[in-house]
């Protein structure tokens, strides 16, 4: 999952940017509004973390223009106004989500889950497909009830395709969404990925891949057990 920040204290945005990154998310940092407009526009984001008092344009007209793009990227309010006429002029304005300043990693982590999960219309954070049971809040996997050991980018694209599941999803698309170095074209990191994580998710008793390929489109994750 790709996550703009945009908080103008360096600090608290290069604490919270390493959490997520830890916890295996790709984000991209911005310190004013004129930027976190422009990278907006320019990238895809599964959420964005906007602080409200930002140099340039601030965070609310931030979120008020990309409204009226028409832009429905789920997006969490960072402020330390905590009034309830600000909370509500925010979700008015068309925020998903408001958390108030100082807050533990530990919330924004949970609420970022959330939102995730809501997005793609998983309603639990404990996910069952065929042997598989994917906990998106624990970041684990178990097959046939035994916890497997995935590295978090190998977690990260297959929670990706889980999320999205049983549409084609391309090369490009996963780099987007679950690197935060660009990709060159002509390397074979996602396949090499996708080839390892498959190896590991395989269940024994079924040849068929819970991850297939589509040749010259992507991989989709399609149940073997509908």
């Amino acid at each position: 999952m790709r996550i703009l920040l945009v908080e103008d204290k360096n600090r608290l945005r290069e604490a919270i940017a390493q959490a997520l990154k830890q916890t295996g998310y790709a984000v991209d940092s911005a310190d004013n509004g004129n930027d976190a407009l422009w990278m907006a526009q320019e990238n895809s984001y599964n959420i964005i973390l906007l602080d409200i008092m930002i140099p340039g344009i601030d965070g609310l007209e931030v979120l008020q223009k990309l409204r009226d793009l028409n832009d429905h990227t789920p997006v969490i309010l960072l402020t330390a106004k905590d009034t309830i006429a600000d909370r509500v002029k925010g979700l008015r304005k068309g925020a998903d989500d408001y958390l108030i300043k100082p807050f533990a990693l530990e919330e924004l982590l949970a609420r970022i889950e959330a939102l995730c999960r809501r997005s793609y219309q998983k309603s639990t954070p404990s996910i069952k497909i065929d042997h598989l049971v994917i906990n998106t809040s624990a970041k684990t996997v178990k097959k046939n009830d035994k916890l497997i050991e995935l590295t978090a980018r190998e977690y990260a694209i297959l929670e990706y395709l889980v999320m999205k599941e049983g549409s084609v999803i391309s090369r490009t698309e996963i780099e987007e969404h679950i690197y935060d170095e660009l990709v060159s074209p002509m390397s074979n990191v996602v396949d090499s990925a996708i080839c390892n994580l498959r190896r590991k998710i395989s269940n024994d008793d079924n040849d068929d891949d819970l991850i297939q390929t589509r040749r010259g489109q992507g991989y989709i994750l399609v149940r073997q057990n509908s």
